[in-house]
């Protein structure tokens, strides 16, 4: 990485120690996920690390669990005194990783950890979520409320708070879609992403605040809106296209959701092949925006960012065109990214930009 030029880690963010931490957690609730209650019923139907979990709920069914957060983002929507967005991001970040086993998402319960309980301010994280709910389909029956401002602080004196989720979804126990079948010469599908997304805010906000200068309400020709409208765009939910995929009968063998990591979540599928990508669309603006004005590495830009890819679909050579005819039907542009590569096992290679990712990072070759 060049010494000048910005990364993740320096912007705060030590993803390293996040890795090491993950380990020693989940080396513990790794023991607990294996003591069902009774019988079979409760039993995890995969390992842990994957997009979302799965419990054998009997009769041959699985419920398909996640639980995430907005993340910094919600600083930006501080900034601009704007919250009616968050919640979408809130239902996408959850919805969009259960669909990742071939789940139907069918609920989600909110959790909001405030300095007060501000009513406008709540208000208006309720209308996010409830045009998420709208979006994804699905219902929010309940949530929590905690106000503990001697924990949270925000941009903003008073009004701190973190907003998380927690999803569930209904998959047949024999019909998880994870990636097992893939074979080599599927093709990869890229969905659009709507920019940012919520992953990698904390670098953003030290590029484009700190380093760049701007404000908020600074308005830049190439985005074509201010800094804040451009970050504060909702993160896209592909729960529709996805289920109508699944119900159409083609032959999807993996989804993923392109979180932080970006097209290295391509490995999270149980698969034993790796990836040549020969092809990407030109990446949004404000990730040039943000790669230029903080001098970034595109190995740290493609980690870090979806750079324009939100959702990945490996899918038989003859149903690609469909997958891309109903990914249009539901407003998303899509593109054919590249292949299933068995000789690349384990690997993402993006010949574009000369990019290698594996073992959780990319360079260049």
């Amino acid at each position: 990485m060049a010494q000048d030029g910005m990364t993740y880690s320096a912007a705060g963010v030590d993803t390293e120690s996040a890795l090491s931490a993950l380990d020693g957690l989940v080396g513990w609730l790794g023991q607990a996920a294996h003591k069902p209650a009774a019988g079979s019923v409760g039993r995890p139907l995969l390992e842990s690390g994957y997009f979302a979990t799965v419990l054998d709920i009997g009769h041959g069914l699985g419920l398909a669990m996640a639980t995430d957060g907005v993340g910094t983002k919600l600083l930006v929507a501080q900034m601009m005194g704007k919250y009616d967005t968050v919640g979408i991001d809130c239902i996408a970040m959850n919805v969009n990783d259960l669909i990742c086993v071939g789940a139907e998402p069918i609920s989600m319960l909110d959790y909001i950890a405030a300095e007060k309980a501000d009513a406008e301010v709540f208000t208006q994280i309720g209308k996010g979520l409830y045009d998420g709910a709208e979006m994804a389909n699905i219902s929010i029956p309940g949530g929590e409320i905690s106000q503990i401002k001697e924990m949270i602080r925000g941009h903003r004196e008073g009004l701190g708070f973190d907003l998380v989720g927690m999803a569930v979804g209904l998959v047949p126990a024999d019909g998880m879609v994870i990636g097992a079948d893939i074979a080599d010469g599927d093709v990869v599908v890229g969905l659009a992403s709507n920019g940012v997304h919520s992953n990698g805010y904390t670098l953003a906000r030290r590029v484009l605040f700190d380093e760049m200068g701007y404000a908020v309400d600074s308005h830049v020709p190439e985005l074509g809106r201010t800094v804040g409208e451009e970050l504060l765009r909702p993160t896209a939910i592909y729960v529709k296209p996805a289920v109508e995929m699944m119900r159409s009968g083609l032959a999807v063998r993996a989804f993923s959701h392109m979180t932080s990591d970006g097209l290295l979540n391509l490995l999270r599928v149980k698969t034993k092949t790796g990836y040549v990508l020969d092809y990407l669309p030109e990446p949004p603006p404000i990730f040039q925006l943000m790669q230029r004005g903080g001098r970034i590495e595109d190995e740290e830009m493609f980690l870090v960012y979806n750079m324009g890819i939100g959702f990945g679909v490996v899918v038989a050579p003859d149903d690609a065109d469909r997958v891309q005819e109903i990914a249009k039907s539901h407003g998303f542009d899509s593109w054919v990214l590249g292949r299933a590569d068995a000789s690349q096992a384990g690997r993402v290679v993006i010949e574009p930009r000369g990019l290698v990712g594996e073992d959780d990072f990319f360079h260049k070759v």
